[in-house]
């Protein structure tokens, strides 16, 4: 069966021409652009690729149902701009279409971190592999596609099959987004409870399921700084919702 390869991209330029020469060979590559002001419509118009435009998100969550909605076959993958898509996963899913049960399948990921492989951020499990009929992306940020059918995981031994993610983010990139996005989160759960027992505990697990039950560790000083910025992202999502509750009590009183 025949793949659809969805991207969704506002201003993607640095990374999207060796991610589009991973993807020539499939079937079709849907770009779905947020208005970029720089040469990311150049480079997809080199690569031949169907390009179609969406309003301007701040994350890119509730621009996928639009985008996938745009291509022609029955089977999609969703990747970013920055994620390649080697060879061999490429045969791997091609294969896959073949099963008749099958939803959706669990990609590996390989990320970076000042410049070197993450142990602890591997393998990076997300469901990008799927058939778009009855597919649908919720909208809240960091959500899963959820759709109808079977879903597998590639296996993890298989590390020829994972998709390398180019961003290489510096930690003030990182920081930049933790600080977006946990207020993204603390805006859709402002209504969810904050105890000290979560506050304290909760970050904390975020370290130690970096730093040691993933093994973050062997990463060196790199892995004990990606797991300190998790942890960081968990505080802030919390410390926000706490804080959106707080001055909701604080317009009550004076009301």
């Amino acid at each position: 069966m025949k793949i659809s390869v969805v991207i969704n991209t506002y201003n993607a330029e640095k990374h999207l021409a060796t991610v589009l020469e991973t993807t020539k060979h499939f079937d079709e590559v849907v770009v779905c652009d947020m208005h970029s002001t720089d040469n990311t419509i150049a480079i997809a118009e080199q690569y031949g690729c169907k390009i179609v435009y969406c309003k301007r998100y701040p994350y890119v969550e509730p621009a996928r149902n639009f985008a996938i909605a745009q291509a022609t076959h029955k089977w999609i993958l969703v990747i970013d701009a920055d994620e390649t898509v080697p060879q061999k996963l490429r045969e791997e899913l091609y294969k896959l279409t073949e099963e008749t049960d099958l939803g959706g399948v669990y990609i590996t990921f390989k990320n970076y971190f000042i410049n070197k492989y993450m142990r602890s951020a591997f393998p990076d499990f997300k469901l990008r592999f799927f058939r778009k009929e009855g597919a649908y992306w919720p909208e809240e940020i960091h959500s899963t596609v959820k759709v109808k059918g079977k879903i597998i995981k590639l296996p993890r031994s298989r590390k020829d099959l994972a998709s390398e993610h180019l961003a290489n983010d510096s930690v003030a990139t990182i920081l930049s987004k933790n600080n977006n996005y946990s207020t993204q989160v603390a805006e859709r759960r402002k209504g969810k409870k904050i105890g000290w027992i979560k506050l304290l505990f909760s970050p904390l697990f975020w370290f130690i399921k970096y730093y040691f039950i993933k093994k973050g560790c062997l990463d060196g000083k790199r892995g004990f700084i990606f797991a300190v910025l998790k942890a960081q992202y968990k505080f802030s999502c919390l410390a926000k919702i706490y804080e959106f509750q707080q001055q909701k009590n604080h317009l009550g009183n004076a009301s």
